[in-house]
């Protein structure tokens, strides 16, 4: 029997999306094929629909709705998680006024813009100011949201839900303690060469085979598009309309492999959200921790496997006859898999990589904690890279200026990549338990099963459940750095020859 009061329900949070969607539309637009005219405009029409969406959110009509569904013991298991979160978004999205709202997605718009040139001539001043706007809104916000224990705590639980400084400290404590150790041991061996990997490889061919390998991953087209950005990134409107972008360097053809396998990766979990649950809690992601580990798992426990290029090493042979001749899926596959320090987080190993994400939580907790000022980012970045990685920065592009994500007020961010690396890990672990032979199918070029698995055990359950929940489901376990380091240890001691007792 129909439910009057959850149908309702539904509807309201229908409309709401169709805004927040709408929004993504011309954010999407922005970032691929805006006119550069039009940009104070853009940044007045997404402060108007953010502004509409959230008088919708806190509409009191809505407020009275979900306590009644709350006290409903009709509705099934589906349902009840549904308005739980939605009441949880609901008391949440309270604390915000619409002047707020408004005025952060225009000081947003304005701190993209302001990133954009500073980053093309790689001067930091002229993005300062607008950070420094961004910054001051994001402080307080974290006054209106509330927290326990640090301020930072806010901003991290917009991103993923239940995470804490504190826990993030002792997860980075055990990078430190496990991961730098065993990256030296690396250090310590010849290297591997890359050229291979830096040949000059035609754009459009490179474009052809980016597209082959999404359609491998079940990328549905018919459901989503690639486009060119800046910066690689997924975006989606329904699980029927999620799109991609991708980066391609003539001079590096990693460039292009990783952006298309990372946002597919991101893409295909979209595809997965159930269209039927479109607005409600259930058609959505689960967090951005969840996420980026479905990213990760198909870039790195996927994508940079000896068995995927197994498959499709010979492909890149066949767009690629000149620039590979001489080189076998081998040479290929340690290219890839070279363990080097480098100024670039998005160009980083999968193992370096952590270092950029700690400099990244390092930094934002000192900005939340009023320990540095926005000015003194390039400095305080500059010390981070020499003392972690090694490295001197040469300049502002390169450096403080090298991600999007402050720009768009997206602090709180950062650290969600290394958590996905982390469950990507016990995932991929997970799955190997469960499918017989996975690792021949893929060899095979057979991804189909491992993405029938993601889809019944991670993408059909939208935001049904909390992330450590989703983990002890899948994994009998909550999050655990040992199943990443296990991981490691495995794959690059073999590509580097490391002996036993050493490791």
């Amino acid at each position: 029997m129909t439910n009057s009061a959850y149908e309702s329900y539904r509807e309201k949070l229908r409309r709401i999306a169709d805004i927040s969607y709408a929004s993504a539309v011309l954010n999407w637009d922005q970032e691929t094929y805006m006119p550069p005219k039009s940009a104070a405009r853009r940044g007045q029409q997404l402060a108007t629909l953010a502004g509409l969406s959230h008088e919708l959110y806190v509409d009191p009509q809505l407020g009275k709705l979900l306590r009644e569904l709350k006290a409903d013991t009709s509705l099934d298991d589906t349902q009840q998680r549904n308005v739980r979160e939605s009441m949880r978004a609901y008391e949440k999205s309270l604390r915000y006024t619409t002047s707020f709202v408004e005025e952060m997605s225009r000081a947003v718009s304005e701190s993209f813009l302001a990133w954009e040139k500073a980053k093309k001539a790689s001067d930091f001043s002229l993005f300062a100011p607008k950070l420094e706007k961004l910054l001051d809104l994001k402080l307080q916000e974290c006054e209106m949201l509330g927290y326990e224990d640090h301020p930072y705590d806010a901003q991290l639980d917009i991103y993923e839900p239940g995470a804490r400084t504190a826990d993030l400290e002792k997860l980075f404590t055990e990078v430190r303690a496990k991961l730098v150790d065993f990256v030296k041991l690396i250090a310590a061996q010849p290297p591997h060469s890359q050229e291979v990997m830096l040949r000059h490889y035609p754009k459009d061919k490179q474009w052809d085979l980016g597209i082959e390998l999404l359609k491998q991953m079940g990328y549905d087209f018919e459901a989503g598009r690639q486009d060119i950005s800046t910066h690689p990134f997924t975006t989606n409107f329904s699980a029927t309309d999620v799109r991609v972008t991708t980066r391609i360097d003539e001079r590096n053809l990693a460039e292009m492999i990783w952006s298309c396998i990372h946002e597919g990766g991101h893409a295909l979990y979209e595809q997965g959200i159930p269209d039927s649950e479109y607005g409600l809690p259930g058609g959505e992601y689960l967090s951005l921790g969840i996420h980026e580990s479905q990213s990760r798992l198909w870039e790195n426990n996927v994508g940079r496997s000896h068995a995927y290029w197994k498959a499709n090493f010979p492909l890149v042979q066949r767009y690629f006859p000149e620039q590979t001749k001489g080189f076998g899926v081998d040479d290929f596959y340690k290219a890839m898999n070279t363990v080097q320090p480098s100024l670039i987080r998005t160009n980083a190993d999968e193992l370096t990589y952590h270092f950029h994400i700690l400099i990244r939580f390092e930094i934002e907790k000192a900005l939340f904690e009023r320990k540095i000022k926005v000015a003194e980012l390039p400095e305080y970045w500059n010390a981070r890279y020499k003392e972690y990685l090694g490295l001197e920065v040469p300049d502002a592009s390169r450096g403080v200026l090298q991600d999007i994500h402050w720009s768009h007020g997206s602090f709180g961010y950062f650290p969600t990549y290394s958590l996905g690396s982390f469950y990507a890990a016990q995932f991929f672990e997970a799955a190997q338990n469960a499918i017989p032979g996975l690792e021949l199918k893929i060899m095979n070029g057979n991804l189909l099963p491992l993405l029938e698995w993601l889809r019944e055990n991670i993408h059909r359950h939208g935001r049904l459940y909390t992330a450590e929940e989703l983990c002890k489901k899948i994994t009998g376990e909550a999050l655990n750095f040992d199943h990443f380091m296990k991981y490691a240890r495995k794959k690059y001691s073999l590509i580097y020859n490391l002996k036993p007792e050493t490791v």
